[in-house]
């Protein structure tokens, strides 16, 4: 696979700063935030956000390459659906890595049906590695 252009993966790496912020707050290891349910709020709040985004990224790569049917345009909606849900869920941590694990599957879809750059893989593989690792500790609380 493509090596990713080298402002992908230093913003790609800038994303997951909040992401770890809100994990570190959690366990009461992040100056200045004293409550675990702070670090919990980031995590919800970002996780979400991010997932979100990162449909319509998808969006984007369907709608450029001309190809609007049901399914691309349908499964680039599920990350923004499920990260909506899961804010209101008692369990949103678990949903939001359920939904970042659900988005990788898709972003494979999308690589196969060569809808996004050759490096995305690339570089979406370690950052969701990121994410859920920080999600975790969140939940580990």
């Amino acid at each position: 696979m493509a090596r990713p252009p080298l402002p992908a993966i230093i913003l790609g790496a800038a994303g997951l700063l909040p992401f770890f912020a809100g994990a570190l707050a959690v366990h009461g290891m992040l100056p200045g935030v004293s409550s675990p349910f702070t670090g919990v709020l980031i995590l919800q709040s970002y996780g979400a956000a991010i997932l979100a985004f990162m449909g319509g990224c998808l969006w984007g790569f369907a709608a450029r390459a001309g190809r609007t049917s049901w399914r691309e345009m349908g499964f680039s909606v599920i990350p923004a659906l499920w990260a909506t849900s899961a804010t209101f869920l008692p369990s949103a941590l678990v949903t939001l890595m359920l939904g970042f694990v659900a988005l990788f599957i898709i972003d494979l879809l999308f690589h196969r049906w060569h809808l996004c750059p050759d490096w995305w893989i690339t570089l979406r593989l370690p950052l969701t590695i990121g994410v859920l690792v920080s999600l975790t500790a969140g939940v580990l609380l």
